[in-house]
């Protein structure tokens, strides 16, 4: 029997592992569930109803909780020999993801949505009940490896194909989800394509559907009109470094840092550059912009840090990930009364208070930690003049 990286531990025998596959209704998922069920596991396939009025059909790869990804699912099961059902968990994503989502940005931070349905939804609540159900794991389509080492614990590292790989929004798992949670993609060194191909070699409708893309809740991507609803219509000053008034908004939770387009200034900057989001404050409902270099960060604190392992003890050099899809930068990190304390080798931009920064040792991820506060090299040469 095959044994995929972020099984519980196989070493005993045992015929199979009873395995919960959480299936959106798109290819990855569907493949991890058709391997994990290849591999001999007693699979079956669940499809998280996150939408307490889901649409009836996606809008091309926008969103991922409508009626007709449940068919998908349902159909992708069917193919796989596996049982199948849909969960209704809306009521707990809408208050776990959706409103922290809303008031994060009322509270001028940035958030990453996907990092909080993993923490809460997928490996906290789905994995909740199907511990409570008697399955040993939980399976999903994310490109990320969890390695079982011969002294039993587990460690989450990238995956082999760090063009695909997932595991920064992964990084918010502890010990005891990674203890559950199974991989059947993440060591697998094949482009998208190739596991297209592989769907549809398995028979399964979904190898040509488009990937989801943006947040799967607002479903034609246009988070500022879905904030303007949550939260209404607040107009204000967009101010310069030197808090002149250079133009207006309708609601500071429309904007982040780094946001260079859609600013809406009436006039230029004198030296005729393009501006940039630096700072968001809710308290007076301004935004401030200004000079693409003002952007660099030197270091930064993180609050509420989760280690995917032990806690890191003492000052470390670490590699950091600043978002989904960005690239890594090295730094050197300390928890200090409970709070990351980290500083970057090289200055870097578009660091938000809200985002997540996951470190890294080598492939392996060490923890992850919310941005509270970061500082600026503008400020320290300011500071230092």
């Amino acid at each position: 029997m095959t044994d995929f990286p972020g099984a519980p531990d196989l070493r005993a025998p045992r015929k199979g592992l009873r395995v919960l596959a959480a299936m959106s209704g798109g290819v990855d998922s569907a493949v991890a569930a058709a391997r994990a069920a290849e591999a001999g596991h007693d699979v079956t396939g669940v499809h998280l109803a996150l939408s307490a009025n889901p649409q009836s059909f996606r809008t091309g790869a926008r969103g991922c909780c409508t009626i007709e990804d449940s068919r998908d699912a349902r159909r992708a099961a069917d193919v796989i020999g596996i049982p199948f059902y849909c969960w209704d968990l809306a009521e707990r994503f809408r208050e776990d993801v959706v409103e922290d989502f809303v008031a994060e940005y009322e509270a001028g931070r940035t958030p990453n949505p996907c990092l909080r349905c993993n923490e809460k939804i997928k490996f906290a609540a789905l994995l909740d009940k199907a511990l409570a159900l008697g399955f040993d794991a939980v399976c999903t389509g994310h490109y990320a490896t969890v390695v079982l080492n011969e002294d039993g614990t587990r460690e989450l590292h990238r995956a082999s194909d760090m063009a695909k790989d997932q595991s920064y929004v992964l990084g918010v798992l502890d010990d005891r989800q990674l203890a559950h949670a199974m991989f059947p993609l993440g060591d697998t060194v094949t482009t998208k394509d190739e596991i297209r191909a592989e769907a549809e070699r398995r028979g399964l409708a979904v190898a040509k559907k488009p990937d989801s893309h943006d947040i799967c809740f607002i479903a034609d991507g246009d988070t500022r009109g879905f904030l303007a609803k949550r939260l209404g219509r607040a107009e204000g000053d967009i101010v310069d470094e030197t808090g002149a008034k250079v133009g207006t908004h309708e609601g500071a939770y429309g904007f982040t840092i780094g946001q260079r387009k859609g600013l809406r200034i009436g006039h230029p900057a004198p030296d005729g550059k393009p501006r940039y989001v630096l700072d968001i404050s809710p308290v007076n409902n301004t935004v401030t912009v200004g000079p693409v270099e003002a952007l660099d960060v030197t270091a930064l604190t993180a609050i509420r840090p989760r280690w995917c392992g032990v806690a890191p003890e003492g000052s470390g050099t670490y590699t950091a990930q600043l978002r989904a899809h960005g690239g890594e930068t090295e730094v050197t990190a300390e928890l200090i009364g409970g709070e990351l304390r980290v500083a970057f080798a090289e200055p870097v931009r578009g660091v938000a208070p809200g985002q997540a920064i996951v470190l890294y040792d080598g492939t392996r991820v060490v923890g992850s930690a919310t941005i509270a506060t970061t500082e600026r090299a503008a400020a320290r040469a300011a500071h230092s003049a």
